[in-house]
């Protein structure tokens, strides 16, 4: 009899397991939970949002030697205003970001106006979290960082889960490593870093350089300024950014280093 109950119960945990719309029974959605590793294994991505400017960027994986990288994207253009970061499953990305671009015409159609940051936001965080309540269906392996400018100038960034939950940051990181970057953002963002568009940037490829060992070539940055089209950097200007960071974070270091010997 205590083998049949042990059976039963590894029976019932491994069907919570596979069910997406059953609940085990500590409270836990296993597919949403599993979604999200697949999140973690993703590339990645740093989102930051300036004053006057947001700006993405991406972990390269590198690419077979004969394939055309341009096939591989981490970053979207949503509107001429909306852009999109994800780090997870790229075909998963894919669907995701054609809903959205409909959307945000359907929108424009609809009230003769651009998206605003906030709807195209909570949009694909309901679309998501539709795919967690319905039979059949499984979540979305990927998180997305959502950045853009609402009608009056004002800057966003936005971060969505598989979960179908969204929150608004200032400097958020997702995929790989993610919390070791977001931790380096959390120290290292200040309002002052904020007003200079410059140092927003900066701070977005030496977030990325804490994870990312190989440079620029592994690099992709995404800039929007108030009022100005997503500019997508080429590759010498990523690699010219990386040395300039390298060099302001090693002699950063020096003077630590000297401050603590004389200290």
């Amino acid at each position: 009899q205590h083998y049949y109950i042990t059976n039963n119960l590894s029976v019932m945990g491994s069907s919570y397991d596979h069910a997406i719309t059953v609940f085990s029974p500590d409270g836990h959605l296993f597919q949403v939970e599993y979604a999200q590793e697949a999140v973690k294994k993703g590339s990645t991505a740093v989102g930051l949002r300036g004053d006057s400017i947001v700006v993405l960027g991406v972990e390269k994986r590198s690419v077979p030697k004969l394939q055309d990288e341009r096939t591989v994207r981490k970053i979207h253009k949503l509107d001429d205003h909306v852009c999109m970061a994800f780090a997870g499953l790229t075909a998963d990305a894919r669907i995701l970001v054609n809903m959205a671009r409909v959307e945000c015409q359907s929108y424009r159609l609809t009230v003769e106006d651009p998206v605003s940051m906030s709807y195209i936001a909570r949009h694909i965080a309901s679309v998501k979290q539709h795919f967690t309540q319905r039979p059949g269906l499984r979540p979305f392996g990927l998180s997305t960082l959502i950045v853009g400018f609402d009608y009056d100038g004002s800057a966003h960034l936005f971060q969505t889960d598989p979960s179908g939950t969204y929150h608004e940051w200032k400097a958020n990181a997702i995929g790989r490593s993610g919390k070791t970057v977001r931790e380096f953002l959390e120290k290292h963002y200040t309002d002052e870093i904020a007003a200079s568009d410059e140092a927003c940037i900066k701070l977005t490829v030496r977030a990325l350089l804490e994870v990312v060992q190989s440079g620029g070539k592994n690099i992709e940055l995404a800039v929007m300024r108030k009022g100005q089209a997503l500019e997508i950097l080429d590759t010498k200007t990523v690699e010219k950014l990386v040395e300039e960071t390298e060099k302001e974070r090693d002699a950063e270091a020096e003077a630590k280093k000297k401050a603590a010997g004389k200290s």
